[in-house]
């Protein structure tokens, strides 16, 4: 066993321990949802409230916090599982909560970009927002369609590495853009599989009516 694996072993009992834990004291899960979004919503006022002074220091403060909410995005499903308590309502309260999670940061940025009068910066975060919800929009649209649509390689996880990428190493504005890039080429993605799915089963079900 290498100690790369050890030290994972000893990560995935600790979680598992946790997740006992407030399992056994009833904790509701979406509750845990709930403190991810107060957790990232924090985050977002550190961005918000940065300057040209204290910039670095708030940047890297959000970065550590972004760390510390995805915790909660790691074991409130977890917890539903360990407690008994999955549901759909569950499912659909989780996705909700984690797209004004997600927006919360930009929105963050955004604040900042505009206290600094960087107006091009201001336009650029807001295109990531609104690209970034597109990827999630597109796949909930298309699985409601055609069953998955799980193509595409810039979800959730992948944006909030590069955002904690960005606050901690003070290179948010590259980090912008490649989020913009990537997540419009994954919107893109999803839209021309979902088309060449529905294309298959439309001529599919034309052929069983023929």
């Amino acid at each position: 066993m290498t100690w790369t694996s050890g030290v994972g072993r000893v990560c995935g009992v600790l979680l598992d321990a946790i997740v006992r834990m407030l399992a056994l004291a009833r904790i509701n899960p979406n509750l845990l949802t709930v403190m991810g979004l107060v957790v990232n919503t924090y985050a977002a006022f550190l961005f918000g409230y940065a300057t040209g002074e204290n910039q670095r220091r708030m940047f890297l403060y959000a970065g550590l916090v972004i760390i510390g909410s995805g915790f909660f995005d790691l074991v409130d499903g977890r917890v539903a599982r360990a407690s008994n308590k999955v549901s759909l309502f569950g499912g659909f309260f989780d996705s909700v909560v984690d797209r004004y999670s997600d927006a919360s940061l930009f929105f963050g940025l955004i604040v900042y970009y505009a206290r600094g009068n960087r107006f091009f910066y201001v336009v650029l975060t807001a295109l990531v927002m609104i690209s970034s919800i597109m990827v999630s929009y597109a796949r909930a649209r298309a699985e409601s369609l055609i069953g998955t649509c799980r193509v595409g390689f810039l979800e959730r996880p992948e944006r909030l590495v590069l955002l904690i990428i960005g606050a901690l190493f003070n290179v948010m504005a590259p980090v912008l853009w490649v989020i913009a890039v990537l997540s419009t080429i994954t919107v893109i993605h999803r839209i021309v599989y979902t088309w060449q799915r529905t294309k298959e089963m439309e001529a599919s079900a034309a052929g069983r009516a023929a």
